[in-house]
């Protein structure tokens, strides 16, 4: 985007800018990555756990338990660095050939920057967690594969926002939880330092693209950014968490399923989105049965 007097990220570019020298962070040297995983400790906050609430949790030993959660939280991750690498393709493609003096087009590469460090970090903490590498389905790849080549504008940002808003609000409460292991805990840190950062311009860009949008725009981008939502959420909890942390793995999927608890810290942790969304008229009739369908709304 080329700064002009009328554009609405001139104040708040340089001031990213400025806080990303003062705030950025090395993972490399700031997480704990020489000390021995430690299986006294969760991975997530119990109460983020997919089976939290269920007859199958209150079965499980509590030995089972922090099991489960270190697998979940590095599904979670690993859902986070196959988004963060659509996120980078989209934002390379919309910067590309712009005015490279233009604060937002340094901004960008800044971001790219952060986003190359997170990716590196989720990966090595799930590395050191104990898990696979966990993957979305093949059609999930196949659609963010066309995701990220196709979505601009709104329908880019609005995804980038709700991918980053969900983890930002389960990743504070982790980071702050004395149950949840230090290096996994630092690392949430991290990512919720950086990714205000980068949730504030997406706003920013979404509400200036949406500005401009007539009312058939809006339905079918509203409804693109609903469905990016549910592919993003329903990856982000790999079934195969539980039979790697040694569970049944067909009764924890159908509890999982019917576990309102688990949907009702979903939708909390939507709710400012969601608010968000409306006002800038992505909050149509047919998004709202896709968010409804994903437990965010």
């Amino acid at each position: 985007m080329t700064a002009t007097a009328a554009s609405p990220n001139e104040s708040i570019t340089p001031r990213l800018l400025a806080s990303s020298a003062m705030l950025s962070c090395d993972p490399i040297a700031e997480v704990d990555w020489e000390t021995p995983l430690d299986t006294e400790f969760h991975g997530t906050s119990p109460e983020w756990s997919t089976l939290y609430g269920t007859a199958y949790w209150d079965e499980l030993t509590e030995e089972q338990r922090k099991a489960l959660t270190r697998q979940e939280a590095a599904s979670v991750a690993s859902t986070g660095i196959w988004f963060e690498m659509i996120l980078q393709q989209m934002i390379l493609r919309d910067f590309y050939a712009k005015d490279p003096t233009d604060p937002d087009f340094q901004w960008a590469l800044t971001e790219i920057a952060d986003e190359c460090r997170h990716s590196i970090m989720f990966a090595r903490g799930a590395a050191k967690l104990g898990a696979p590498a966990y993957r979305p389905n093949r059609l999930v790849v196949e659609l963010g594969r066309g995701f990220k080549t196709i979505a601009s504008g709104e329908t880019a940002y609005a995804a980038i926002l709700v991918a980053e808003e969900v983890l930002d609000v389960m990743q504070r409460d982790w980071m702050r939880d004395e149950r949840v292991v230090p290096f996994v805990r630092t690392i949430n840190n991290i990512h919720v330092i950086e990714e205000s950062r980068h949730m504030a311009f997406a706003r920013e860009e979404t509400r200036q693209k949406m500005a401009a949008a007539g009312w058939l725009r809006r339905q079918v981008s509203a409804l693109v950014v609903a469905i990016a939502a549910l592919a993003i959420v329903d990856s982000m909890w790999n079934p195969a968490v539980y039979e790697n942390a040694g569970l049944d793995r067909k009764r924890a999927l159908r509890e999982a399923r019917d576990n309102q608890h688990f949907a009702s810290m979903l939708r909390s942790s939507c709710a400012g989105l969601m608010e968000f969304l409306d006002s800038c008229g992505l909050l149509t009739r047919p998004a709202m049965a896709v968010y409804r369908r994903a437990n965010l709304l």
